[in-house]
């Protein structure tokens, strides 16, 4: 066949075809190179051969011989097949079974040699005779061809579209057989740490099958040189996205805010309390950007009530001290309205104009409220997605701010940037309160300037953390009721809204009836969950809030907005349900008062080694960076971030866990790169490089600027 090209579409790749092809771009596989840096998952060493009188139950081995007979046998069972051959070598014969293959009577002939791979077992038929069930084949065409699926070390891919692993590695096969010499190559010449790496095209075949003097071990665990050299480049080429990005945003130019010790005196005084100095030291980065002439694009990363959402009000203030309009979006109405309710009390009495946009405001009410906004009147305005709606118009929109940013999708981060006037971005300032470990914030947020509160404000009491097992349910509840006798309030939390019959767990509607008749019956239990209205919500938070409440119910709508200095317990039902950051966030709930405060994590008996590892890192530490770099080794950074939402970049091959030093290796050659691009844009060596980021990124490259 014709010499192939990265960028011939597969469809024309023998074995592949247009049926095939269609359900390969439906998974992201269009063209050759796709498909190429879809790498095996691990290695099989089926290179050493045994022979057949040494075969015992149990062995997983490769054996070579001559098919002696071969039978297709059709079952009284309707459409189930059994196909049997017997091989021979020179030391005795074995029994081979395939069951519902009937196509191997036109590959496993007699008189043909092959190659076979997999476990020797006693016979279910044949009086427990030695015999191999389903083993992998190659049938030897001794016209020097090599063997790809057994007699070598052999890769072993997931399945794709309805590709079989074994239909995946004869077309990688093929396609490297036949690949144009040389295969183009992005990274340019004169990298430092690329110095005797190994070529992308001899990278890409050793990667695929490997040579003979391979270390399976390196295979395995990605560190062999050709895994090595295919990282290194998909990190270098994601650094030089996020920095084009970034260096894309810098050409912006603006005029920024003004602002003046009056200014700053007005604006702190609307503080009850000194910020802490963390508090502070974000401030001040943020207030250098909004004063800048680029504008922001930085992300204010804190824990558990350390005090973000202050320093973005103050930021807010300022924007609008410029006669700017600022806006705060927050992925759950719960957490809207308590932005909205606290920075309404923080401000009241002062000249600011606040309000809150809800999904749930009926259109009535939201009329007046969009023609104050696009006249200019409302200064700040708080909400949840309802924000980004086409009817939702700012007179001159300054700054945007976004919580808890990983729960908003790429494209609703992107329309609220939008919303400035026509040709100029607003500031943004992403929050969250998931610690970002530094491996993913160099890969997702490799275009944000990063700022962090590491300092909890004065008075926040550690909070202590206790494992029990679901059996311990009563005598945890003897201990709330006496916290609440004492005068304090008690969170329940379960991840399940109502019963299910496929779920053993147990649900927030249940649990609060059966509590409420039960071990609480002579105490005040509430409930709260997603699926209550907002004025259901905000009546059961308003109660708790005023200590009517005792006990409140819920899911983890509980692990943002609520914020009851007087709570000090809280209970999660089934913790290992749930990712350790979310647990942390959950935990942060409590320890906002002067009493000492607890967190039990319930779980089953049955746990497995690693669930108990999981919570046990919560039991050990309350250090949220900590917390979310185990979360991140635990759960991988998709479901981490949640995969959807995230707008994460695609990583296919590098795990930025594991190949954290090459990842920074690969983000200080690529600065490198770009200062030597940015000083002189004219020089054709990047030409090549620059036209394969746009093919290869272009098309996210417009979302990842909202991080």
């Amino acid at each position: 066949m014709p010499p192939i090209k990265l960028d011939t579409p597969l469809q024309y790749v023998k074995g592949v075809g247009p049926r095939k092809a269609e359900g390969l771009a439906e998974k992201g596989y269009a063209r050759v190179e796709d498909l190429l840096f879809h790498l095996p998952f691990r290695y099989e060493d089926r290179s050493r051969f045994a022979s057949i009188d040494s075969l015992r139950p149990g062995d997983k081995v490769t054996i070579s011989g001559r098919i002696l007979s071969a039978v297709l046998k059709r079952t009284r069972r309707r459409g189930f097949t059994i196909f049997e051959a017997l091989v021979e070598d020179d030391t005795g014969a074995v029994s081979l079974v395939w069951f519902n293959q009937p196509y191997l009577r036109d590959i496993m002939k007699s008189g043909r040699d092959a190659i076979l791979y997999g476990e020797a077992g006693l016979s279910r038929w044949k009086g427990r005779s030695l015999t191999m069930e389903n083993p992998q084949y190659e049938i030897i065409s001794h016209d020097g061809s090599e063997a790809i699926h057994t007699g070598r070390v052999v890769p072993i891919y997931q399945r794709v579209a309805d590709l079989s692993p074994r239909m995946v590695r004869a077309i990688q096969h093929t396609i490297l057989a036949n690949l144009e010499d040389p295969i183009f190559d992005p990274l340019p010449a004169g990298l430092s740490f690329g110095e005797g790496m190994m070529p992308r095209g001899e990278a890409l075949r050793a990667v695929h099958f490997p040579p003979e003097s391979a270390d399976l071990d390196d295979y395995q665990n990605s560190r062999s040189p050709a895994h090595q050299r295919l990282i290194f480049e998909e990190f270098f080429l994601l650094q030089i996205a996020l920095g084009l990005r970034r260096q894309g945003e810098q050409k912006e130019t603006r005029t920024g805010l003004a602002t003046t010790p009056e200014m700053k005196e007005k604006l702190l005084s609307v503080l009850p309390f000194k910020l802490t100095g963390a508090q502070r030291g974000a401030l001040k980065q943020i207030v250098d950007d909004l004063t800048s002439v680029h504008p922001m694009n930085r992300l204010l990363q804190g824990d558990v009530g350390s005090g973000k959402t202050i320093v973005a009000l103050l930021a807010m203030l300022l924007a609008v001290e410029n006669g700017k309009q600022a806006a705060l979006m927050a992925p759950t109405e719960i957490l809207a309205e308590q932005h909205h309710r606290g920075i309404a009390s923080m401000l009241k009495g002062r000249p600011y104009r606040v309000q809150g946009l809800t999904g749930a405001m009926t259109p009535a009410s939201r009329r007046p409220l969009l023609r104050a906004l696009e006249d200019g009147y409302v200064q700040i305005l708080i909400g949840t997605h309802a924000l980004i709606q086409d009817k939702v118009v700012f007179r001159d929109l300054g700054l945007v701010g976004i919580d808890e940013q990983h729960r908003f999708g790429v494209v609703q981060r992107a329309a609220l940037r939008g919303k400035g006037k026509k040709g100029a971005t607003p500031d943004v300032l992403v929050m969250t309160a998931t610690p970002i470990p530094r491996s993913l914030a160099l890969t997702v947020y490799g275009d944000l300037d990063l700022s962090i509160i590491d300092e909890l404000p004065p008075g926040r009491r550690p909070i202590r953390t206790h494992l029990r097992a679901e059996t311990s349910r009563a005598k945890v509840h003897e201990f709330i009721r006496k916290e609440v006798a004492a005068g304090r309030q008690a969170y329940i939390v379960l991840p399940l809204v109502e019963s299910s019959e496929k779920s053993d767990l147990r649900a927030a509607v249940d649990m609060a009836a059966e509590l409420s008749r039960g071990a609480f019956k002579d105490l005040v239990v509430g409930l709260i969950h997603g699926r209550l209205s907002p004025e259901e919500r905000d009546e059961a938070m308003q109660r708790f809030a005023e200590g009517e409440i005792q006990v409140l119910v819920g899911t983890t709508v509980i692990e943002v907005g609520i914020d009851v200095p007087n709570a000090t317990v809280m209970v999660v039902e089934h913790a290992e349900r749930f990712g350790l950051s979310q647990l942390h966030q959950l935990r942060g709930r409590v320890g906002r008062g002067e009493h000492a405060s607890h967190c039990i994590l319930l779980h089953g008996e049955a746990l497995t080694e690693e669930a108990m590892q999981r919570l046990k890192v919560l039991e050990e530490s309350s250090d949220g960076f900590r917390i979310a770099e185990k979360d991140l080794e635990f759960r991988g950074p998709g479901e981490f971030l949640g995969t959807k939402q995230s707008g994460l970049p695609e990583i296919r091959i590098g795990n930025i866990i594991r190949d954290l030093p090459l990842l920074e290796k690969a983000r200080a050659e690529a600065n490198r790169i770009l200062e030597e691009m940015r000083a002189r844009p004219a020089l054709p060596v990047y030409g090549a490089l620059l036209l394969h980021m746009k093919r290869q990124w272009g098309e996210r490259l417009g979302f990842m600027d909202v991080g």
